[in-house]
């Protein structure tokens, strides 16, 4: 079989791997992406962007039982999760549409099927003697899981042809998928992990949701929206434990003001799957055994890198004890020519980190000059309602690292935008080191949280102190308005409060 010669090969087609693969191109490089599944990846097809789309619908179902107040009656209002399911794969099918665009714009040869790295002739360092990685392409090992959305080959996808390619440069980019627990095994029916969720055919009566990180808590709200009895489960004593904790516990009180069931620090004993639904049995934080019933559970659990069938061990690729890929902050593997982005190298599985990454590994082949990702400056989003975004380090995460801290907060209930909208729960929040000014961490729960939460992103890429926040003018009202109070606030001059 002939081998294929390029200068770039990536191996993933999602946040990370199409944008590195279209940075390489726009480099110069001659640059292949090979995937099994549509453009965009899990993010595109599964994750981010459906989930987004059915949070809209959410909304809209939320509000509509308040257009009232607003000056506006309607009839009989129908909820139909299924539409708005299918409304979220159009939107998804378009982004993969516009993937494949950008990569006929930039000359990226796409190549579908599953690829590995392979050794071969001639031998040398590490593949071929001229320091050569081979990727083989065809259909995916039985056994082995990749995003499930538009497979291109293997079970039920069409044949794909086998092809070898060779390059300097390998960028490995295979993303993540849904992990399970032990006695809570998504099995595609009964128990969900979150690739089923997205596109229900209709919707459950109820679902219990084990995980209240930022999946479960946005499945919890679409879920809620369009009528099902929701109950969410967490191991952790608060809900989003990541977060500020003043931050999780607004979203705890509002969920739970809109009829979701929220359980936290609870220990999960074991589940029984039945023909008509689920039991699943947990200790609460008080010592209570109880059994939480519904036609569905969802388990939101985490995610795990995608490395079965890749080549990684035949290539000698070094991972990490928790099974991501080893790096360095060049994205650069063990191996030369070999590099690991996105979820598939660890830390914050987040498609917006992917894409500094793939900016960041594609620079180190060019041999520009060295800028670091900034992973302390990389911002944290959940798209439920009230939104939550986050940048830095919490209140109590900068207590403990010794500085000496300032806090300012500013409610949406003194911000005429957002009274206007009608949407009050939260706060802007900020986070300063009292003794140079310096902007620690922002952190935002309510309207449009994580479009604002860009600016406090900038703001620590400048090392803007927080008093420029202020000296900053904001047009009024809008909620930014709400981002220089938050700064006074700090300081003890907030005005309106």
């Amino acid at each position: 079989m002939a081998v294929e010669t390029f200068d770039v090969i990536v191996l993933g087609g999602g946040p990370g791997g199409y944008v590195a693969a279209i940075r390489a191109a726009q480099r110069g490089y001659r640059t292949a992406c090979i995937d099994v599944a549509q453009l965009g990846g899990v993010c595109n097809n599964v994750g981010c962007i459906p989930t987004k789309a059915l949070l809209e619908s959410a909304a809209y179902a939320a509000r509509v039982e308040h257009l009232a107040d607003f000056g506006i009656t309607v009839g009989e209002v129908r909820r139909d999760l299924a539409q708005a399911a299918r409304r979220a794969r159009q939107v998804a099918d378009q982004g993969a549409r516009g993937v494949a665009y950008l990569f006929r714009k930039h000359a990226v040869e796409f190549v579908p099927g599953w690829g590995r790295l392979v050794s071969g002739a001639p031998a040398g360092p590490p593949f071929g003697g001229t320091g050569a990685h081979r990727v083989a392409v065809g259909a995916p090992a039985d056994g082995v899981a990749g995003n499930p959305i538009g497979v291109v080959g293997g079970a039920g996808g069409r044949p794909v042809a086998e092809r070898v390619l060779e390059a300097r440069h390998v960028i490995l980019a295979t993303g993540s998928r849904a992990k399970g627990l032990p006695m809570l095994r998504p099995d595609g029916d009964r128990v969900w992990s979150s690739d089923q969720a997205v596109y229900p055919p209709t919707i459950p009566a109820s679902l219990v949701v084990v995980g209240a990180g930022a999946v479960g808590m946005e499945f919890a709200d679409v879920y809620a929206s369009f009528g099902a009895r929701v109950t969410v489960v967490e191991a952790a004593d608060r809900v989003l434990p990541v977060e500020d904790a003043e931050v999780s516990a607004v979203v705890e009180k509002v969920y739970k003001k809109r009829g979701i069931a929220v359980h936290t620090g609870v220990r999960l004993e074991r589940t029984e799957v039945g023909a008509d639904g689920v039991r699943v049995h947990v200790t609460l934080r008080d010592g209570a055994a109880t059994t939480l019933e519904a036609e569905r559970v969802l388990a939101a659990v985490g995610r795990a890198p995608v490395t079965e069938g890749i080549g990684l061990a035949e290539a000698g690729v070094e991972l990490t004890e928790r099974g991501f890929v080893k790096v360095d902050a060049r994205m650069r593997t063990n191996v030369p020519g070999l590099y690991a982005i996105g979820d598939l190298a660890g830390g914050a599985l987040l498609a917006h980190k992917a894409w500094a990454e793939a900016a960041a590994v594609v620079g180190g082949i060019a041999q520009d000059p060295y800028v670091a990702v900034d992973y302390g400056n990389i911002p944290s989003v959940t798209y439920c309602h009230p939104e939550v975004a986050s940048v830095g380090l919490t209140e109590a995460a900068a207590r403990a690292e010794g500085f000496e801290v300032s806090v300012g907060k500013f409610p949406w209930s003194a911000n005429g935008r957002a009274r206007g909208m009608g949407e009050t729960d939260g706060f802007v929040k900020v986070v300063r080191n009292a003794r140079y000014g310096e902007l620690l961490g922002a952190h935002l729960v309510g309207p449009h949280a994580s479009e604002l939460i860009g600016e406090f992103v900038v703001g620590r890429l400048l090392e803007t102190t927080v008093e420029e926040f202020d000296l900053a003018v904001h047009p009024h009202p809008t909620l930014s308005d709400a981002i220089p109070e938050a700064a006074l606030d700090s300081f003890g001059r907030a005005v309106h409060l």
